[in-house]
C-alpha cells in the first residue's frame, strides 16, 4: 500500500495514539479499509 493513501486517514497524520499498539492496529485497519476498497472497484 502506498505511504500516501495513509494519509487520507487523518487519524494516522498526526499521531493522537498512546500506546505503540494501538497506532499499529490503526494501521492495519486503514490498510485493511484500503484493500477492501481496491477489491470493490476490481470486482464491484
Amino acid at each position: 500500500v502506498c505511504h500516501s493513501w495513509f494519509n487520507r486517514f487523518r487519524k494516522l497524520l498526526v499521531r493522537f495514539e498512546k500506546t505503540d499498539s494501538s497506532y499499529v492496529a490503526l494501521h492495519h485497519l486503514a490498510a485493511a479499509i484500503i484493500c477492501w476498497r481496491k477489491i470493490g472497484i476490481i470486482y464491484g
